[in-house]
């Protein structure tokens, strides 16, 4: 009950100071931003919880898929697993403590096998921010006439490693899924890539939607661009999650100001979006934190 207490408070404290100071823009000038410009409605927040909501339910979702690969379990198991492991992992070094929250909720013996589980669901959400990334990213370039290393004569040796590099890492993922004990088919995973591209582009309408609100005038191609090329960038940079948002922010700044887009706005809206997607979903997993009971150490078959 301490380490659960002592988590849950964690939790609450990162997500005050967040909220309150998060050095690149402070809750209270936030607020008053969105107050004078009157950003926000009831439908406006029903639209995004809305989004939010569908956002975990598929993310739950492919945790179900994948969980019952490991051990047999439904769909509120599922949902207390993932906003649980979220609120534990919320102050870790990209999310490392998500595997060993959600490990905790099978027995002792299934837990290597459920660590790939969550590997496998972390490494196909990657992949769709990575080829979605990498697409807008070159729009984004061509749009904006920059001027990329890789992109000249002499990176593309560098260029073609990173390749080589990736397919050997995807080569060696496909050889682990094989595993004993650990076994999911194509369909199943095809099936959970598929729960990954579709909230990838939720969660990114979700942006466009927040700049829209803002007045911002781009249309949704042009913003998409930008959009994708930040949730790739700023996913190559490691963090504690709890810091997410000024990674995020930071990245959005820099790519939107090439767009003309006032900074207060796009810190605003990268504020919002974490608070719809982790700061409230964490809030709810405290609940299952403290309701949570440890798999005895006995090893299945």
């Amino acid at each position: 009950m301490l380490i659960k207490l002592s988590i849950v408070m964690a939790a609450f404290y990162f997500i005050y100071d967040k909220l309150t100071n998060n050095g690149a823009l402070k809750f209270s000038d936030f607020w008053n931003y969105i107050l004078k410009n009157g950003v926000f409605s009831t439908k406006t927040i029903i639209l995004l919880t809305f989004l939010s909501g569908f956002n975990w339910f598929f993310e739950i979702l492919k945790w179900k898929v994948l969980g019952s690969s490991v051990e047999k379990i439904t769909l509120k198991q599922a949902a207390e697993q993932t906003l649980g492991s979220l609120t534990a992992s919320l102050f870790t070094p990209n999310r490392i403590g998500e595997y060993g929250a959600k490990a905790l909720y099978f027995p002792f013996g299934k837990r290597k096998q459920v660590m790939i589980a969550n590997l496998t669901g972390n490494v196909l959400q990657m992949m769709a921010t990575t080829v979605f990334g990498v697409i807008g990213l070159y729009f984004f370039i061509n749009s904006y006439q920059l001027k990329m290393f890789f992109l000249k004569p002499e990176g593309y040796p560098f260029f073609g490693f990173l390749v080589i590099v990736l397919l050997g890492f995807l080569f060696f993922f496909r050889k682990k899924l094989t595993l004993k004990k650990f076994k999911i088919s194509k369909k199943q995973l095809g099936f959970c890539a598929l729960l990954s591209v579709i909230r990838y582009f939720i969660f990114s309408f979700q942006f466009f939607v927040l700049l829209q609100l803002f007045g911002v005038n781009l249309n949704y191609f042009e913003a998409m661009t930008i959009i994708l090329s930040m949730y790739l960038l700023a996913s190559v940079i490691p963090s504690i999650f709890v810091f997410d948002v000024l990674i995020k922010g930071s990245v959005a700044v820099f790519l939107f100001l090439l767009a003309g887009v006032n900074e207060v706005i796009v810190l605003s809206v990268v504020t919002i979006m974490w608070v719809f997607n982790f700061m409230l979903p964490s809030l709810l997993g405290c609940y299952f934190v403290l309701t949570f009971q440890p798999k005895r150490n006995t090893v299945s078959a």
